[in-house]
């Protein structure tokens, strides 16, 4: 875009400067977007959120032109809440990077420091762990769970409070224990449908699912991940259904579900076969 054509209370510069200059303008209380005048941080991190996962969805189908752009969006969500924070006196963009760019340094002793670089990426995983955990100590963090993010989505979050409170031995020492603890749990759903009311058949329902998140963890799978190509395998085979009606002039409404399960059988079948 020419700059005789970009605004007047706009200081172009470089395109980090540019993307904080175009925040500070539409967040001007004279002249700035009411919508993004009236924002604030709460209102503004559920959009964070999502802005991440859409990183992460671009990333599973390998769309390199959409992670571009999702990553400006989510650069958008930290530029955001900087303007706000700095006009809120409380901190600024710059700090922010200061900061991050410090907590790196701090972390990697091997690459900026005097430590040997000669150590495997588990023993680098410990040493991470073991600076985090001396940070939190100097922030006053006592309890092995008291800073993993509310905020967190709740598989993500279930993973983190497993995997902090396996660090002081508090796990199951291999795969089979999980297993079993599934099937305990998903027994008392039963139990909890049958005989019990809804808000303990959601209890139990919980259960499962935290349960499954550390089966995840011991199977080193990302449960977001997996539940992520499973959506979209979902997605592909009923699509691949209402293709099938289609071209016989129908709707999936206008089928059975015996109709429904014969096309999703062709789709996973066509799938495998086109598999390497």
């Amino acid at each position: 875009m020419d700059d005789a054509n970009q605004p007047a209370k706009v200081s172009w510069g470089e395109p980090m400067q540019r993307l904080r200059a175009i925040m500070r303008a539409l967040r001007d209380p004279d002249t700035g977007c009411p919508w993004d005048i009236e924002q604030d941080f709460a209102s503004i991190a559920p959009y964070t959120i999502e802005e991440a996962h859409e990183v992460a969805d671009a990333i599973d189908r390998q769309d390199w032109g959409d992670l571009r752009a999702e990553l400006g969006d989510l650069l958008l969500q930290v530029v955001y809440h900087a303007q706000m924070a700095e006009e809120a006196g409380h901190f600024g963009f710059d700090d922010i990077a200061r900061a991050i760019g410090d907590k790196m340094v701090e972390r990697h002793p091997h690459v900026f420091g005097t430590e040997s670089r000669d150590k495997s990426a588990d023993q680098q995983t410990r040493d991470w762990e073991r600076v985090k955990e001396a940070e939190r100590a100097r922030r006053g963090a006592g309890g092995v769970l008291d800073d993993v993010a509310l905020g967190l989505p709740a598989l993500m979050r279930a993973v983190k409070l497993q995997k902090r409170a396996a660090r002081v031995g508090f796990d199951w020492p291999e795969a089979g224990g999980v297993l079993d603890k599934i099937a305990e749990e998903s027994r008392e759903l039963v139990e909890a449908r049958d005989h019990l009311p809804p808000a303990k058949v959601a209890e139990e329902f919980g259960d499962l699912l935290f349960v499954m998140a550390n089966l995840a963890r011991h199977l080193d799978v990302d449960p977001e991940a997996a539940l992520r190509s499973a959506n979209a395998k979902f997605t592909r085979r009923f699509r691949a259904i209402e293709a099938a009606l289609a071209a016989q002039g129908r709707r999936p409404q206008d089928s059975t579900l015996a109709e429904m399960d014969a096309l999703w059988d062709a789709a996973k079948a066509a799938e495998k076969s086109a598999d390497p």
